[in-house]
C-alpha cells in the first residue's frame, strides 16, 4: 500500500505494519489506521523519534518517541476494557510512546512531549490506544 503524505512524500506501507487505533486519537477520532516511519536519511544510531503517519488522512502525522529517552517511565494499569481493545494477553507485548507536540507562538518553535496521554501499542496484534491520565503523580528517584 502506498500513501502520499504532504509532509513526507510517498510512503510504502506493508499491511503487517499497520497499527489500528479502534477509537482513533484525541481530536483525530476518524483516523484509525497508522504506520510508524523513520525520518528519511536518519541513521539508526541517531534515531530519537518516529513518525506516526495516518493512513486514513495523509495530512495527519505525529512525531512519537520512547518516553525513557526523556528519563520518564510509566506504570500504567489498564482496565479490562483497554486490555480487550488492545487484545493484550501478555503485557510484555505492549510498548508505550509519547506524542511530541510543537509549541508555536514563541520566538522559536519547541517540541514538547505529551506525557499526560501516552499511546500504548500491542506489538503482537498491532492495535493501539491513547491512554489519558486525569492526573500524573511524579516520583523523584533519589540518587
Amino acid at each position: 500500500m502506498k500513501i502520499e503524505s504532504p509532509r513526507f512524500g510517498t510512503l510504502e506501507v506493508e499491511p503487517s505494519k499497520i497499527i489500528e487505533f479502534p477509537n482513533g486519537l484525541a481530536g483525530f477520532e476518524a483516523c484509525r489506521r497508522f504506520s510508524l516511519f523513520h525520518q528519511e536519511g536518519e541513521k539508526s544510531s541517531q534515531l530519537s523519534y518516529f513518525i506516526l503517519q495516518s493512513l486514513d488522512d495523509p495530512a495527519v502525522a505525529f512525531h512519537v518517541m520512547d518516553p525513557s529517552l526523556l528519563g520518564f517511565s510509566y506504570q500504567i494499569e489498564l482496565s479490562d476494557d483497554e486490555m480487550a481493545l488492545l487484545k493484550l494477553a501478555d503485557t510484555t507485548d505492549a510498548v508505550v510512546v509519547v506524542m511530541l507536540v510543537k509549541e508555536d507562538g514563541k520566538a522559536q518553535s519547541e517540541l514538547r512531549a505529551n506525557l499526560k496521554s501516552p499511546l500504548i501499542i500491542n506489538t503482537r496484534t498491532q492495535r493501539g490506544l491513547q491512554h489519558a491520565f486525569a492526573q500524573i503523580r511524579y516520583i523523584v528517584a533519589k540518587a
